[in-house]
């Protein structure tokens, strides 16, 4: 760990300028406390830097949640071992392609019974809320249980002994992302009205207190609840999925769930905070997280050490190198085919932008981690599965 100035501290060894600067500007907000805490994933991002830990006192920048409200990881470990799964894996990718909707714009046109349950308890929490979510998506109902794409994945997976895990990326879709740009635009406006000058206007805050701070909290919650829930839908299909291709029930041995683009009130320092970790994971002492490598690297599950420095919290995956256009221009469909070589995919030039090479090593990541986090599990993929 570097300490960069009096409120921004950094795990990342592999620190671009850029990055470095736009953290450095967000720790000079005056309700910033105790410090900024970036993660050794930390890249540039809107506003905000990815891979930072903001504890903001009276106030939250909603764009330091980012619009993928509860985005974040699911992951199941089953009692299958990597010598049970037959050779055809293209069979299993097809099956899971088919049952959970992906790419952006792809909506489950029906329904299961769990699924309804869902999205019956999900309106019920947005009733209680205030608030309406079809005002931002009058199909959100639709959008429960779809994967959508850029980084979002689902994969099959063996850790170092073997055992079979199920593993998933995925936030509250459209709706979350309808939800954070609203009250970004809302943030914006009222530093325009306020006469509050930024050094960067996505880092436009709302005060803790005010109508609109209140109306964020309560829809980031409901946002927040809809990633789990839409995380444990897809997991549910996944499963059924796999038990097909087995052709014996899965035995879930264990189910880890966890955000790592929201906002929780923590004690930090002697203050309650309202601590936004954006691209971050809760690290706090014995709880359990899951950090993902780039398209065909490895994947870790976690349990936190409760690093104090760190705000309880550690890095959410690779973090990019390459922006996406980037990638596609320095990149090819032969690289990509050599990176992914032993994993099934679907090969296709549409993960161009995702290929690992793209991404910070994950290795170097994990090291930087060594004081955040412990290593239960390395998970290397069997079978990869994305959106366009």
């Amino acid at each position: 760990m570097r300490q960069i100035n009096e409120r921004l501290m950094n795990w990342a060894s592999l620190l671009e300028d850029q990055t470095r600067e736009q953290a450095e500007k967000a720790s000079r907000l005056p309700f910033i406390h105790p410090h900024i805490a970036l993660m050794p994933d930390a890249h540039l991002g809107k506003g905000a830097t990815v891979g930072s830990v903001i504890p903001t006192l009276g106030a939250i920048i909603p764009a330091a949640v980012g619009v993928d409200i509860g985005c974040g990881m699911a992951a199941v470990r089953t009692q299958f071992h990597r010598d049970d799964l037959r050779p055809d894996l293209a069979t299993l990718r097809n099956a899971i392609e088919r049952e959970v909707p992906l790419s952006a714009g792809s909506y489950n046109t029906t329904l299961t019974a769990t699924a309804r349950e869902r999205t019956d308890r999900l309106a019920v929490e947005a009733d209680k809320a205030g608030f309406d979510p079809a005002r931002y998506a009058g199909n959100w109902t639709l959008q429960l249980g779809t994967l959508g794409s850029g980084n979002h994945f689902i994969e099959v997976s063996a850790d170092e002994k073997g055992a079979v895990w199920l593993f998933l990326h995925s936030g509250s879709r459209g709706v979350g992302n309808k939800i954070a740009q609203h009250h970004i635009k809302v943030a914006r406006e009222a530093m325009t009205r306020w006469w509050i000058s930024l050094p960067d206007p996505d880092l436009a805050y709302l005060v803790e207190g005010t109508d609109e701070f209140w109306a964020y909290i309560r829809q980031l919650r409901w946002a927040q609840n809809f990633a789990l829930a839409n995380r444990d839908e897809m997991m549910d299909r996944v499963v059924d999925c796999v038990a097909d291709f087995m052709g014996e029930p899965v035995r879930e041995l264990e189910r880890v769930q966890c955000h790592h683009n929201y906002t929780e009130k923590e004690k930090h320092f002697g203050k309650e905070v309202w601590l936004s970790r954006k691209g971050a994971i809760n690290a706090a002492k014995g709880v359990a997280g899951l950090i993902p490598g780039s398209m065909g690297d490895a994947s870790y599950v976690v349990v936190g050490k409760g690093n104090p420095l760190s705000l309880n919290s550690s890095p959410h995956g690779a973090g990019r190198s390459y922006s996406r256009s980037k990638a596609r221009k320095t990149f090819t469909r032969e690289q990509l085919r050599e990176a992914m070589k032993g994993i099934e995919y679907r090969d296709t030039d549409a993960f161009l932008d995702e290929i690992p090479q793209a991404y910070k090593p994950i290795d170097v990541v994990m090291r930087d981690a060594d004081d955040l986090v412990e290593v239960r599990h390395t998970l290397r993929q069997i079978v990869n599965v994305k959106g366009d």
